[in-house]
């Protein structure tokens, strides 16, 4: 039970699954938290996503399953693809498939914070699945670019099924670079708002720290951080904590720009920004809330 004085109507709830590369680098553990601790979500469980290493979509379910048990919550995390090329159907994509194909009323978003190999070979295995759920995908940048300044990481450790995603008839709500790279928080606040709050906000905080240090940071800036997957919870908790247009979708080539028009395919909703005060406050209120129970 959620510490809360307030109910959301059943009406209004969301299921969700989430797709994530939890090992990769340290903002998703706080993306997971985020939608564990809204009362508005339907968890149906995370789903381990691969970031074109060896062995990394093992490494992201252990991650995901550390962050869960310091949370002291029970969720189960699947297995997802093991890559682009992995034949298998994963225990990760099958989750996709049958709460797709479930008939509860709620709808359903699976929040992708990665790659989309997951999303696209479950589309790929079912693709009836398309007109049953919607993609919030955290990736690719803004079309205004004509340059992009460099290869955007989700779409590119698998372009092929980013284009698949995006150019299937599954409704898709795009979080581009210039966005999700916008939710910038300093980590002072974070060991002051964050840390303090139980064995779930040290783990968070501890964890981002000791990657902060490490030479996978070196692209940051040294005491600062994006939070960017978390745009993917507010979205589906509050469509409207952003401004959206609609795109026609265009063709990812291997470096992550766009190429062409892709002709007879859905336009997709792109965020063109997000509220970050509404993001960050709303988390730190819920996980403070946690950490009075």
């Amino acid at each position: 039970m959620l510490p809360y004085h307030f109910e959301v109507p059943e009406k209004k709830k969301c299921r969700i699954i989430i797709d994530s590369d939890t090992a990769c680098e340290a903002d998703d553990p706080f993306a997971i938290a985020y939608a564990l601790l809204s009362p508005k979500l339907i968890v149906r469980g995370i789903v381990a996503e691969h970031f074109a290493q060896p062995g990394s979509m093992e490494k992201s379910r252990a991650a995901a399953r550390k962050l869960v048990s310091a949370m002291g919550l029970d969720m189960p995390v699947h297995a997802g693809q093991d890559g682009p090329d992995d034949p298998s159907v994963s225990e990760g994509v099958s989750l996709i498939i049958r709460e797709a194909l479930n008939d509860d009323p709620h709808p359903l978003y699976v929040l992708c914070m990665s790659a989309l190999t997951n999303m696209a070979r479950a589309i790929r295995e079912q693709p009836e699945i398309t007109s049953r759920l919607t993609v919030v995908t955290i990736g690719g940048h803004p079309y205004e670019e004509e340059e992009i300044p460099w290869k955007e990481f989700n779409f590119g450790n698998d372009p092929a099924a980013a284009n698949f995603v995006l150019q299937s008839d599954a409704p898709v709500w795009q979080i581009p670079s210039n966005v999700y790279g916008s939710i910038r928080v300093g980590i002072a606040e974070l060991q002051e708002r964050v840390r303090p709050c139980g064995p779930g906000g040290r783990y968070l905080f501890d964890q981002l720290a000791k990657y902060n240090a490490s030479p996978a940071a070196d692209w940051n800036m040294g005491e600062s951080w994006s939070l960017g997957d978390s745009p993917s919870v507010a979205a589906v908790l509050n469509p409207r904590c952003g401004r959206t247009s609609f795109q026609r979708v265009r063709e990812v080539r291997e470096d992550t720009s766009y190429g062409i028009e892709i002709p007879g395919v859905r336009e997709i909703l792109v965020y063109r920004d997000m509220d970050s005060r509404y993001l960050l406050e709303d988390f730190f209120a819920k996980l403070r809330f946690s950490a009075q129970q």
